[in-house]
């Protein structure tokens, strides 16, 4: 019998138990009670996965090595597949590009992730990221000041941008202020206090004021492992807690980490890693989804052999199998 449809019969029962036990809550709800039809069937999907012991399958893009689809032509030449995520940046205020390329995803019957590589100013790529640092952390967090008017407007350019995919019905799984208790980042360097304000005006802005109810908040911590509790900003403020790791013999320790962040029902997602784990290593640490980092990271970390057995494992779902999947 094909996993797919495996996978749908499981589905099927599962909200058919579900549909019979009245108000009690059997699953996590999204954090947005306003949140739209696309965004609740996608984070559906993805709070099953892990309960059914599937996970799926994501790629990151890269736009500079000939061809937008330069990973993904890369995946099936050597699978046979496509992943079923594929993860977007707005760095470089690419936001015209990133919506173009993620609708075309979307109509292809994908799934679409987004982060932000930017500086303060929340313009420029990864070494501004990297460079940046924030002089005065209050003023820039509190109302009435100068500086929390350039936060939010500097904000307020995602948005527009996440609004144009809204209006489309594109559900996006955001991925903001990412590797958030590293101290690499200009986000991260202000402490944990600092970040938390910080992620929560963002989730008032872009929820409250823009209305932008196709997001799942996706809080993406680092392989760190340290003091990772002072760092979440609330069980309201986030849809599914991530990870990432370079470091496959770390996978399964940061799983058993994030597990026991809250004890809220939240799905986790391994949202960057470059050697993929194998399927023994998801039965041991089963996120939701993972997502291999772009050029280099996919092509010279995993070898054919390895992709080809992942991608055409019963235990991950790819593309082609979406429609099939859906609850």
């Amino acid at each position: 019998m094909k996993k797919a449809f495996r996978f749908l019969i499981v589905i099927l029962i599962i909200f058919l138990i579900a549909s019979k036990i009245g108000d009690k809550e059997v699953k996590p709800l999204l954090s947005n009670p306003n949140a739209s039809k696309e965004a609740s069937v996608l984070y559906d999907l993805i709070c099953l996965a892990k309960d059914t012991g599937y996970t799926l399958s994501g790629q990151q893009e890269s736009t500079w090595m000939g061809s937008d689809d330069y990973e993904f032509l890369y995946i099936n030449e050597r699978t046979g597949k496509a992943p079923a995520i594929r993860g977007f940046d707005y760095m470089n205020d690419d936001f015209d590009g990133v919506n173009k390329r993620a609708l075309k995803w979307h109509k292809s019957g994908g799934y679409v992730t987004i982060c932000w590589h930017c500086g303060s100013d929340f313009s420029g790529e990864w070494k501004d990221c990297m460079n940046d640092e924030v002089t005065d952390w209050d003023k820039m967090l509190t109302e009435g000041t100068i500086e929390h008017e350039r936060l939010l407007s500097g904000m307020d350019k995602a948005a527009a941008a996440l609004k144009k995919l809204s209006d489309k019905g594109v559900p996006v799984l955001w991925r903001p202020f990412h590797e958030l208790d590293g101290d690499w980042f200009w986000w991260g360097k202000g402490g944990s206090e600092s970040f938390k304000k910080l992620w929560q005006i963002m989730y008032d802005r872009y929820t409250n004021h823009w209305g932008l109810n196709n997001l799942i908040w996706v809080l993406g911590y680092s392989h760190k492992m340290e003091n990772v509790k002072d760092w979440y900003p609330g069980d309201e403020y986030c849809d599914i807690i991530g990870a990432d790791t370079y470091d496959i013999e770390i996978n399964s320790k940061l799983y058993k980490k994030m597990s026991k962040i809250t004890k809220a029902p939240k799905p986790l997602c391994l949202h960057e890693c470059g050697q993929n784990p194998t399927v023994e290593d998801f039965e041991k640490a089963p996120w939701s989804y993972f997502m291999t980092w772009h050029t280099e990271y996919l092509t010279d970390r995993n070898t054919d052999e390895a992709l080809y057995d992942l991608y055409n494992s019963d235990s991950i779902i790819t593309l082609d199998e979406l429609h099939k999947t859906e609850p």
